[in-house]
This record gives structure tokens, sequence and C-alpha cells, in this order.
């Protein structure tokens, strides 16, 4: 991966570029933003650049044997560490800490990313703290994270921040017109849902994210009118959504329940929109437009903003691995009764009236 092939967050990679040029490199970063939208891949290619026998501007070659190794993912000084299930374990800290003890085989650089920062376990954090507090030469380790505050703050103070943004609306359609194909509504449909994520964007192309989405909201739109038993069944019905491995959604080939609570999120947040009476093109769910104006009917500011609070925790439960059936059942029924608000009555006194 080289520089120039990452879609935008130019001022993530002119900074990187200053510090290569500086060779004064830190030993640790802190790549932030949400999922798809770049920072595995600017890692990746700050690896390529830092070994690179023969960099052009500031980019990787991609004729040297250390490109061409990095290119085929073979190179023993990029290393990778994923969550081993939903956790980043101490054992894969231990091996780490271990191949950090080696000298890098290229006599420069061995650079290792490790994404989903934030699931480590306790033990492994604190395992992990100890490496930073003394870290070995030669090595640069990249922690891709969506938000600090899901890490211990004494690892945090010890790694340099690089910020990464969501990608601009134009920046994915041109990018979906470019390379999927698509045009029109379609384009504009799916670089909305993406919210700034080309991974997202990436995966509704590709999987079954746009089909699954329509049975989510048919699902959310369902939960007012349903009774408790049925919102349990519901919940059953979402929990079965979770994958098991690497939750969040730039890691998954399948859409799954973090995709769920964030199209969900969408509609509350677009609900929001349509309540202030602002623009149509603020609105996410286009397609939906219809549905939308008849929602917001049913809804006050105050319920919106703690419909959006409930899914929010819902996420960092599942992110914290809490069972995925017990916070469903909790989150469903906690929007099942704001969903029945209706001019400061319940939907079934309502109907006993």
């Amino acid at each position: 991966m080289f520089f120039s092939q990452i879609l935008g967050q130019e001022r993530a990679k002119r900074f990187l570029k200053q510090v290569m040029a500086r060779e004064k490199m830190p030993h640790a970063y802190l790549f932030t933003g949400i999922p798809g939208i770049g920072k595995t891949s600017t890692a990746t290619a700050l690896a390529m650049s830092l070994n690179c026998h023969h960099p052009i501007d500031g980019d990787g070659c991609g004729k040297c044997p250390s490109c061409r190794l990095m290119i085929a993912g073979n190179s023993p000084d990029l290393l990778f560490i994923k969550p081993d299930g939903q956790n980043i374990k101490i054992d894969q800290i231990r091996d780490l800490n271990h191949s950090l003890s080696f000298a890098p085989l290229s006599l420069r650089y061995r650079v290792c990313i490790i994404y989903q920062a934030e699931t480590m376990t306790a033990e492994a954090a604190n395992s992990f703290l100890k490496t930073l507090e003394e870290p070995p030469s030669g090595n640069i380790l990249i922690l891709n994270i969506i938000e600090p505050l899901n890490l211990l703050p004494t690892i945090v103070s010890r790694c340099q921040r690089v910020p990464f943004k969501p990608l601009a609306l134009e920046e994915i359609m041109n990018w979906l017109v470019r390379e999927k194909g698509l045009h029109g509504e379609t384009a504009q449909v799916v670089a909305k849902v993406s919210a700034g994520s080309l991974g997202r964007a990436k995966k509704m192309c590709e999987g079954d994210f746009m089909k699954k989405r329509d049975e989510w909201l048919s699902r959310l739109l369902r939960l007012g009118g349903i009774t408790s038993h049925e919102a349990i069944d519901m919940a059953l019905e979402c929990a079965g959504e979770d994958k098991k491995v690497n939750i969040d959604l730039s890691d998954n080939s399948k859409a799954g329940i973090m995709d769920m609570l964030f199209v969900w999120e969408t509609w509350y947040r677009d609900l929001l929109v349509v309540s202030a009476q602002a623009p149509d093109h603020l609105i996410i769910n286009v397609d939906f437009l219809p549905k939308l104006q008849k929602s917001a009917e049913s809804y006050n500011i105050k319920k919106l903003t703690q419909s959006l609070l409930a899914i929010s925790q819902a996420r960092r439960d599942l992110r914290g691995n809490r069972n995925p059936a017990l916070v469903m059942e909790h989150s469903i029924l906690n929007l099942r009764g704001l969903a029945q608000y209706l001019n400061g009555y319940k939907t079934e006194d309502m109907r006993s009236q």
C-alpha cells in the first residue's frame, strides 16, 4: 500500500511524511477514527516508506526487495495483531514482546500495527504498557483505535496521536463511480449510508449489507406496535446477527450486529434532522425519506436523543464482551418503550381508549 493510493487523509499523510523527513520517528503512534477510513492502509504505507531502499517523495518505490515483500504480505518487519475473538489477549502481547526483542531484519524499522487496540484485555494492556515504557530500538508500534478514551490513559500519553477524519461524501461517491461502476441515486445512497467510511462503502457494494439494512430498518419500524414478548423474540433474532469474531464492521466480510446498530443509529439521527426541519440533503437514508417523515411525527427531540443513547450504550456493551442476547433484550425493550411514545401517551393506552 502506497500513500498515493490512500483516499483522502491528506493531513495525516503530510504529517507522517514530515516526521520521516526529520528522521526522528516516535516509537508509538495512536491512529484514531472510525473504521474503514484508511488507518491500517496508512500504517502499512508508513512501514513500506520507512524500509524502502529507494523512496520516492516519501513513498515506497514498490520495486526494491523490502517493498516487494510488504506488497506480498511476507515482510518479517511488518507485524499485525488483531483481536483473537473479541479481545486482544495477554498471550498475543507476550508473543509481540518476544518478536520485538530481536533486531529488525531490514536493519531499519519493524512496524507493528495493532488493530482494534481498545479490545486489549486488562492483562494485555498492562503488559503492553511495559513495552511502551521501555521500547526496544528499531520498533514502531501503531495502535488503531476509534476513541482514545477506550484505552488506558498511560498508554495514550506515550503515543503520538494522528487523527483520521471521515471521508467527504464526494470522495466516496467518486470512488464508487470510478471503482464500482455505481451511478446516480445508488452511488449517493451508498456514499451517504457509509457515513464517511470507505470500508463500509466497499462492504455495502460487495456483501449483503444493503439487503440486511432493509431487514434491520423493518424491525425498527415494527418496534412501536409489538408486545413485550415479541420484543424479546426480536432481541434474540438480533443477537443472532453477532458474528463472534471482530465485531466492528471493517474486519468482517458479512454484515453483523454492529452494522445493524450503526444503521439504527443513522435512522434516529435522520429522525432528528427531519424533526428539526433541516434541509433534506443532510439526511443519510435518503431512499427512506417518506417513511422518515411519517415516523418523525411520532417522536420528540428528547425521545430521539434517548434512543440514540440506548444504541450507543449497546455498542459499548458489545465491545465490552457483554452477552449479545442480554444486551439486545435490554436495548430493544428500551427502544420499544421510546417508540411507543406518541403525543404524551403510550401506544397501548391509545389503543385501549
